[in-house]
Parts: structure tokens; C-alpha cells; sequence
């Protein structure tokens, strides 16, 4: 673990907490992380505790299941009440709210519904049930979409009929773009995701840099990683430039995993999308294309799905477009907590309202 801990070495943390205050220079900076785990990363190192107070960190809308609308959480339990349906899907959905039920609790009441760690594992499940109609939940930004990408190619190969994908994924850099045409919100920079960037590449996000004059640093997760980021854009924003800057050399290229990239592209279209608290954000979403239509779920299996709704005074919204955060919501810690969540902030691993519970010395 020499390599992790080189990461993690005290003195050069405070070395670039030093750099950051003498970079800073008093001028107030607020800088949005956009990646969930950078926001958990922060928490867990106590990032924001040891910046100066004139340098903010604000939390975006990086986490995958907290941006997912209850629309299609709906639309999922929708599916799990068919007969002989299964859903499969990762953890992390498994226990956010919709708008009146959750899949675990559709599990408790005879729902079929199963958690896998890999897209491929549903395939398993696929072949074991042919008698069934077998639907993944895909979510997910560039991350995860190529995995399930293949996936699906995958299925084509084998002639699997009883497989479908329910398709949620976004794509993050117009959803940046979206926030930085938002009048509630002004950031002086972004801190770029690292595992989204590893896959689209550090040149994705130029437009931001070039059209919208925001400085952009790509960066890792660990305390050194994070804090290189935010010295890099302090330093953009004192030299009144603003470019796209790659801290997280180590795992992202220029122009990301072009290989993943095709895969992806050749499954998928792209589409507007739903973002919790955000609303609609022009292409940001992915779309299972033509030439795979047999695998896409919306359009394959009929079901009626409820009127969506949120629960009463839950603001995951606007601590997803970085406006409040969780000390500012009447639920937090009280009538919304990990074991009873109201908000799907405080169900993931990556949510803002569960870093902010779990690690209480945030300010």
C-alpha cells in the first residue's frame, strides 16, 4: 500500500493547504465538486476542514442514484409488480425512495428483485429463467454505461429475449453546462470527475473552459488529489485564465478510453433527460438505439406507472444544483437518516446528505 499512502502523506497535505491559503490569497472561492466520490473523498479526509474560509467546497450533482428522477424508479417497481418479471440491479437503488414505495419494499412484499455486482451477472440470471422477463436497471453516468453496453451486446450474441435494459444513464458535462447557466448558482471552478473522465477524457470538458470562461482540474480521490485540484484552480482564477487541467494524470487521458467510448456509442443514442432537482437537461441522456430496441424495457413492456411525487420537505433538489445543503433540510438527521431515508442524498454511498451524516465535522 506505499503507493496509496504517498497519497495520504500528512506533511503534503498541509504542504498544499500552505499553498492553497498563500494561492488564495483571502479572495472568496467556492469550487463544485461534481463527482459523488470526491464529495465523499472530502468528508472522509476532512477536506473541507483544513481550507481556509474564504475557499468553499460545494457538493454537484455527481452521484448516480441520487440524480436518477422517481420517474424511472417508479417505472421499476412498475415492472417488478408484473408477473414473472425480475429485477435486477446494483445496491445502491435498492433501498431509494420513490414516489410510494421503494424495490425493498417491493422485495418484502414478493417482489422479485436481485442485486448483482456486475451487469454480466444478470445475463446469468437471463439463461436460468427463459420463462421470464429479466430487466437490469441502468444508471449510471459514462462510467458504467459501457459496461452495460456490452452487456447488451452480449445478450444480442446469444439471442437472449427475455433480457431488457430499463435505460437511465446521463452523461455529466451538459449537466455542467446546465449549472453554469443557472443564475442560483456561482462557482468559481469545477473539480472534473475522475472515473467519468477516465472514460471521456479531460478534452470533453474544454467547452466549459473555452465558452464559459469556468476553470476545470480532472482529479483522483485521495486528500493529496483533491487538494492539488483546488490549488490548481485557485491558482486559474488568481492568473484570470481558465483552461481545462488534468491533476489526475495517472488514470485519464486526453481523450479518455476511446475504445469504451465506441462500445458505448455503438449501443446508444443520446437523448434530453431528467435530472432530480435539476429537471431536463438537453442530451444528457442515453438511449438504447434502434438497432438494439428489443432490449429496451420503456418501450418493450408495458406498465402503468403512478403519478410522480417527492416526499414533503425533502430538498435533495436543490442540494443537487449546489443552492443548499443538507444542514439546511428540517429532515436531516431527524425524520431522514440512513436507516430511513426520505431523500436518495441519504441512501447512497455516494449521496451528499449521507457524507454529511456520516462525517458530522462538515461545516
Amino acid at each position: 500500500m506505499i503507493y496509496v499512502d504517498e497519497f495520504r502523506d500528512k506533511e503534503a497535505v498541509r504542504g498544499l493547504a500552505r499553498k492553497i491559503v498563500k494561492i488564495a490569497d483571502g479572495k472568496r472561492l467556492t469550487f463544485m465538486e461534481v463527482c459523488g466520490t470526491h464529495t465523499m473523498s472530502a468528508a472522509r479526509y476532512g477536506i473541507r476542514n483544513i481550507l481556509p474560509e474564504n475557499v468553499k467546497l460545494l457538493s454537484g450533482p455527481g452521484c448516480p442514484v441520487c440524480v436518477t428522477p422517481n420517474s424511472y424508479l417508479d417505472r421499476a417497481m412498475a415492472i417488478s409488480r408484473l408477473h414473472q418479471s425480475i429485477i435486477v440491479t446494483f445496491g445502491d437503488m435498492f433501498r431509494v425512495p420513490g414516489s410510494s414505495s421503494s424495490l425493498a419494499r417491493e422485495k418484502s412484499q414478493g417482489g422479485d428483485i436481485r442485486i448483482v455486482y456486475s451487469a454480466l451477472d444478470s445475463l446469468s440470471i437471463a439463461r436460468e429463467n427463459r420463462d421470464r422477463k429479466v430487466v437490469f436497471l441502468g444508471i449510471g453516468f459514462e462510467t458504467t454505461a459501457p459496461t452495460v453496453a456490452a452487456t447488451i451486446l452480449a445478450a444480442q450474441r446469444e439471442g437472449l429475449d427475455n433480457f431488457f435494459v430499463l435505460c437511465g444513464h446521463k452523461t455529466i458535462p451538459n449537466a455542467m453546462k446546465m449549472l453554469v447557466d443557472s443564475p442560483e448558482l456561482n462557482v468559481s471552478g469545477f473539480i472534473c470527475p475522475g472515473h467519468v473522465s477516465a472514460i471521456i477524457g479531460s478534452r470533453s470538458y474544454e467547452p466549459l473552459a473555452t465558452e464559459y470562461r469556468v476553470p476545470c482540474v480532472v482529479a483522483g480521490f485521495e486528500p493529496t488529489d483533491i487538494l492539488q485540484a483546488i490549488y490548481m484552480l485557485a491558482k486559474q482564477v488568481k492568473e484570470e485564465r481558465a483552461s481545462v487541467e488534468n491533476q489526475y494524470s495517472r488514470v485519464v487521458a486526453e481523450d479518455g478510453n476511446t475504445k469504451a467510448i465506441s462500445v458505448m456509442e455503438g449501443v446508444f443514442g443520446t437523448k434530453d433527460a431528467e435530472w432530480r432537482g435539476i429537471g431536463v437537461v438537453s442530451q444528457s441522456g442515453l438511449s438504447i438505439g434502434e438497432k438494439f430496441s428489443a432490449f429496451d424495457a420503456e418501450s418493450n413492456i408495458e406498465v402503468e406507472v403512478e403519478r410522480t411525487k417527492e416526499f414533503p420537505g425533502c430538498i435533495c433538489g436543490q442540494i443537487l444544483r449546489g443552492v443548499k445543503t443538507p444542514l439546511q433540510c428540517k429532515l436531516f438527521g431527524k425524520e431522514c437518516t440512513p436507516v430511513e431515508p426520505k431523500g436518495a442524498c441519504m441512501v447512497s454511498s455516494e449521496g451528499t446528505c449521507a457524507a454529511y451524516y456520516k462525517y458530522p465535522q462538515l461545516p
